[in-house]
């Protein structure tokens, strides 16, 4: 089953926690969710739309855009979005983190 955009979030505040600044890069989401999850054949089939890369790379662009839907990561005040970079973890992500590991 394909990794799904709330999924994704987890992963990034995952990330982000560990980090000094609090902020998962998106070079961070491309090399380390590889590490964390399996990845099915539908996550790694490469997108129409994005010049050919593995649709999991769209589900991390997808927390921003879908940012304003409720139960979204961003919209919910876990992560905010860092433009041109990636996503930085809030308090309130952190507590979601360590109440949901």
């Amino acid at each position: 089953m394909p990794v799904n955009e709330e999924e994704m979030a987890k992963l990034a505040m995952t990330i982000a926690v560990n980090q000094p600044n609090g902020v998962v890069t998106y070079d961070d989401l491309r090399r380390e969710v590889p590490k964390m999850v399996v990845l099915d054949a539908a996550d790694l089939a490469l997108s129409q739309v994005r010049n050919g890369e593995p649709m999991w790379h769209q589900i991390f662009r997808n927390i921003k855009c879908h940012s304003e839907v409720q139960g979204n990561a961003i919209y919910d005040g876990r992560l905010t979005h860092v433009r041109d970079t990636g996503y930085a973890i809030t308090a309130h992500g952190r507590a979601w983190i360590a109440a949901n590991p």
